[in-house]
């Protein structure tokens, strides 16, 4: 059989000189030739002397469905797999959803009752991030930025429409919405990891920030294999070693809270609310600072954002120090962590890449990924969760006006407005005029 060929995106073509019979018929070894690309929206229609027929393809044959299931198991295939599902109730039956977008969960003793030792279990699961682009009106594009698994609603089958993707999220003033996956481009995003099931009503015991690292045989440190988790608990870092099943307090780094866990090559990264951080090896749970670019007169706000496993990027917003908070005027500073000099650089440009900041995690988007940027540019950054519900994108060198401003800063754009339309997890809503 000739190796597969891979395709950013599958359209169904039937060659003119095939039989109107060939899915009953169709020899699997003829498949990738056969089925170049698969269109899972109904396509134009095609006229035909005086008539026009419209192809309905969850009529497709069972048997040539399955064929193509096989050939859509690979996780590059991820999200075909799901818009196939998003066709009809009998596509869903007959392709799973994939494996690669399944939540994984590990369940821990609870740490709610810290130092004591408790029989209490809570859940922590990694969630794959995306971010879908919606079809919408000519006026502008809409953005959903979070998480995605399969529908567990019971008519999850019977449902009229294709909603086979439990993607909620709700509009102030609106019902809950299940968001139809047909009609969605989807970007992955990377992941984040939730505590869930577990809410505590004091802020004494409230957590904040949680991250994963796997450890190997050959690490050091003794660790193993298994996994180590860190969390910032009630003022400190409880960390926990899947071999020893309990929670223990790290030696405090910082005199302030935790602000922010993320990983970053194998290692953690931990923001604290006075600025600080601080990069804590798994295996010998040493932390060393990392120190931040140092703010003058005013005060900060440190965020990190991963791009993959290639590039990590600082991002320090600047409040000034005034009796009036004008959140059109704060600024950004942007820096790029240099591994080898245990430093960060600062840049002013970040390619195509769009910078997301908020609570459904700090995420990096490539602006080509998008059909003509889709009112989303690149070389900027976007807050999700800022106070109100409408904002710009940070741009480096934004001119002010003001021959005393300095210009080597990032400012609000005013390029295109954002209308965020739902803040809270799991999805965050965001509506982008053109």
């Amino acid at each position: 059989m000739a190796p597969r060929k891979k395709t950013p995106a599958m359209i169904w073509v039937r060659k003119s000189q095939q039989s109107a019979t060939i899915g009953m018929h169709l020899d699997s070894s003829l498949l990738p030739d056969c089925v170049s690309k698969l269109q899972l929206s109904p396509s134009p229609s095609a006229k035909i002397g005086q008539t026009f027929l419209m192809r309905d393809w969850s009529l497709l044959p069972e048997e040539l469905l399955r064929i193509i299931s096989k050939y859509l198991e690979d996780k590059d295939y991820c999200f075909d797999v799901v818009h196939a599902r998003s066709v009809c109730s009998s596509w869903r039956s007959i392709f799973p959803f994939p494996s690669c977008l399944l939540r994984q969960s590990y369940s821990l003793p609870s740490f709610a009752k810290f130092p004591r030792k408790t029989k209490d279990l809570c859940t922590l699961e990694k969630i794959p991030l995306f971010l879908f682009r919606v079809r919408a009106p000519a006026s502008h594009y809409e953005y959903f930025l979070g998480d995605l698994g399969p529908d567990k609603s019971e008519d999850r089958m019977e449902r009229p429409s294709p909603l086979q993707c439990s993607v909620k999220y709700k509009i102030p003033g609106t019902d809950p919405t299940l968001m139809n996956m047909l009609d969605c481009q989807i970007i992955p995003l990377g992941h984040q990891y939730r505590m869930i099931g577990w809410y505590p009503d004091s802020l004494a015991t409230s957590f904040r920030g949680v991250a994963v690292l796997p450890l190997n045989k050959q690490g050091g440190g003794g660790g193993g294999g298994g996994f180590v988790v860190l969390i910032g608990y009630s003022h400190g870092l409880l960390v926990l070693r899947s071999a020893e099943r309990r929670w223990m307090r790290l030696e405090q780094s910082s005199i302030a809270d935790c602000s922010d866990i993320l990983t970053f090559r194998g290692r953690f990264y931990v923001v604290f609310l006075n600025g600080d951080i601080f990069v804590i090896d798994p295996y010998s749970l040493e932390a060393t600072p990392l120190m931040p670019p140092e703010v003058l007169n005013s005060g900060s706000c440190n965020y990190l954002v991963p791009c993959g496993n290639d590039e990590l990027f600082l991002v320090v917003v600047i409040i000034p120090r005034s009796s009036v908070l004008d959140f059109g005027k704060l600024t950004c500073r942007v820096s790029k962590l240099d591994e080898e000099a245990g430093e960060w650089v600062e840049v002013s440009d970040l390619g195509d890449r769009v910078l997301f900041i908020g609570n459904q995690g700090n995420v990096a988007c490539s602006a080509k990924e998008l059909p003509n940027g889709c009112g989303v540019s690149g070389n900027s950054i976007l807050f999700t969760d800022g106070l109100g519900f409408k904002n710009f994108a940070y741009k480096y060198g934004v001119p002010t006006g003001n021959a005393e401003d300095d210009l080597s800063l990032w400012r609000f754009s005013r390029e295109n407005l954002v209308d965020v339309l739902n803040k809270s997890p799991p999805v965050v809503a965001l509506q982008i005029a053109r």
